[in-house]
């Protein structure tokens, strides 16, 4: 009597169902990573902020007012950014102004395409804030958690 041999290799139905868990796993995988991406470009944008606001307030105690748009190059913002730029927006309240990040149609994650945030102080208090800026602002799932 001929003994019978084990199997040597995989089913077609096993390396289909192979595939199909791949395939499920990635499908949930990509659109969190995406994100996490973007998460991280807009703590970066921030921090770059955070280090500009220095600046700002240095400039509001010597001459009694937020900076006006124009003086970027002024308080040690540069010319050029990846993935972004800055602007600074006076009101009419002493003191009071607002820090825009606006991301770049490319070169960043697509869920923040050409999207904004901003830092805005207050004149009274001095206090700062994260701010939904009007037009298309960086939405609340993607920002840092003391922003929202």
């Amino acid at each position: 009597m001929k003994q019978r041999q084990g199997q040597k290799g995989f089913t077609l139905i096993e390396l289909m169902i192979v595939v199909a868990v791949i395939g499920v796993l990635s499908a949930i995988a990509m659109p969190q990573y995406q994100k996490y991406v973007a998460k991280a470009e807009v703590a970066s944008a921030l921090a770059t902020l955070t280090g500009i606001k220095t600046n700002v307030e240095a400039y509001s105690v010597e001459n009694g007012a937020f900076p006006a748009s124009g003086t970027e190059s002024d308080l040690g913002v540069p010319a050029s950014i990846p993935g972004g730029a800055i602007a600074f927006s006076a009101s009419s309240s002493a003191g009071s102004g607002t820090i825009t990040y606006t991301f770049a149609s490319a070169g960043v994650s697509t869920l923040l395409t050409d999207k904004k945030f901003q830092l805005a102080r207050t004149g009274g208090d001095g206090s700062w804030k994260c701010d939904a800026p009007a037009g298309t602002p960086v939405t609340d799932d993607l920002l840092p958690k003391h922003c929202k």
